[in-house]
């Protein structure tokens, strides 16, 4: 006699706590890439991808730690940091004929005004079209960095320029 199971597994990454699967599945019904943005203890990663038959594919990716060849000497996930890598990354994914995206920021808990929204303020101003609600985008002393230290403005509109330069 055969003896069934009455509980049921879930998937592997779900109990380890890796992914929310529920809202994967809602970002995936989307058919828009999605702009996936982690936190690290040093750094910020964003990418840009898109789902296919075949799996997920990355079209387009940028780190803060990449900030410091164009010449940033601060850290690399305070919130102007986070604000130049999602510039970063929107100016190459209109490069590559990107125009909109949505938000994924994972097992991160949306914070108003944190890294995260910082990142997607960044984008936004780079020319991405994403649908976020003004509350959530930090103020924009925060993005210039009057918090940490007076010349960090007038190094963020530099960098910015240099960003753009190189994209050409």
């Amino acid at each position: 006699m055969k003896v069934k199971s009455t509980t049921k597994m879930k998937f592997r990454r779900s109990y380890e706590r890796k992914t929310n699967y529920s809202k994967r599945i809602a970002l995936l019904k989307s058919k828009k890439p999605r702009l996936v943005i982690r936190k690290t203890n040093t750094k910020i990663i964003t990418q840009i991808i898109k789902d296919e038959e075949n799996g997920d594919t990355t079209n387009v990716c940028a780190l803060s730690t990449e900030l410091k060849k164009f010449g940033w000497k601060y850290g690399t996930k305070n919130i102007p940091a986070c604000y130049l890598t999602g510039y970063l990354c929107g100016i190459r994914a209109i490069k590559n004929k990107i125009d909109g995206v949505i938000v994924d920021i994972g097992l991160h808990t949306p914070v108003h005004g944190s890294r995260i929204f910082a990142v997607v303020k960044g984008a936004l101003d780079a020319g991405l079209k994403i649908k976020v609600g003004e509350v959530a985008l930090p103020k924009e002393e925060r993005i210039k960095g009057h918090h940490i230290n007076k010349e960090i403005e007038s190094q963020l509109e530099i960098l910015k320029k240099k960003i753009i330069e190189e994209m050409k």
